[in-house]
Parts: structure tokens; C-alpha cells; sequence
């Protein structure tokens, strides 16, 4: 007899806890954000501007990073102090640039739901 009233109290606790949330709206927040956040990533997928405006943003990330490599590998052993100066900002720049990018494509690898074309790269190296 003394179970049943535990469980009798667990019971109407939950369902307090329920009503409570319910109208107290925390349920609800949890439960539309959720959907919508599906919603998007559904959306998303399916979306050819959302996926070419993707490759589109790595592809200029990647011709910048590759710009300012070439820039610092041209200047990094010149004599001249201006030079020397030009390639470490651009070393700078380019390791942003990776820096960047990579978190950018890290988060929008589920876009290319693992067909990434051949010219957008997986990572980009950060230049020591």
C-alpha cells in the first residue's frame, strides 16, 4: 500500500511538472525551435542557392588563401626589410583566411552531404 502512494505521488508530480511547462511555454520553445531547426537543415539540403552560395564563399576563401600563400612564399627569404614585411602579412592573412574557412566548411559540410566537389578543399593548412 505504501508503493502505491509513492508511485501514486510520482505520478501526479509528472503531471504538475507537465501542466506547468506546457503553460509556462517551456515545452513549447523547445519543441518549435527544434522543428524549425529541422526545418532549415531540410531546407537547406534541398536549397541549389543555399548550396551555390556555399561553394561560392569557399571557393573565394580558397583564391584569397591561395593569393596571399603565393604572396608570402614569393617575399619570406627576400633581402629587403619592405619584402620581408609584405610576406608576413600576407602569412597572416592566409592563416585568417584557413582559419576561417575551415571553421566555415565545418559547419556547412552537412550542405554537400559528403559530395564536396573537387575544387572546394576539405581544410586549409595554416602556414608555420
Amino acid at each position: 500500500m505504501k508503493g502505491f502512494f509513492i508511485a501514486l505521488g510520482v505520478i501526479i508530480a509528472l503531471m504538475i511538472i507537465t501542466v506547468i511547462g506546457v503553460f509556462a511555454g517551456w515545452f513549447d520553445t523547445w519543441f518549435t525551435n527544434k522543428v524549425e531547426w529541422v526545418d532549415r537543415k531540410i531546407e537547406d539540403r534541398t536549397s541549389y542557392d543555399t548550396r551555390k552560395k556555399v561553394e561560392d564563399t569557399c571557393r573565394s576563401m580558397i583564391a584569397s588563401y591561395k593569393t596571399d600563400k603565393a604572396i608570402y612564399e614569393q617575399y619570406k627569404n627576400s633581402d629587403n626589410e619592405e619584402k620581408q614585411g609584405w610576406a608576413e602579412q600576407a602569412k597572416m592573412r592566409a592563416n585568417k583566411t584557413a582559419n576561417s574557412y575551415n571553421e566555415y566548411i565545418l559547419k556547412n559540410t552537412y550542405i554537400f552531404e559528403g559530395n564536396i566537389p573537387e575544387d572546394i578543399e576539405k581544410e586549409l593548412n595554416i602556414i608555420n
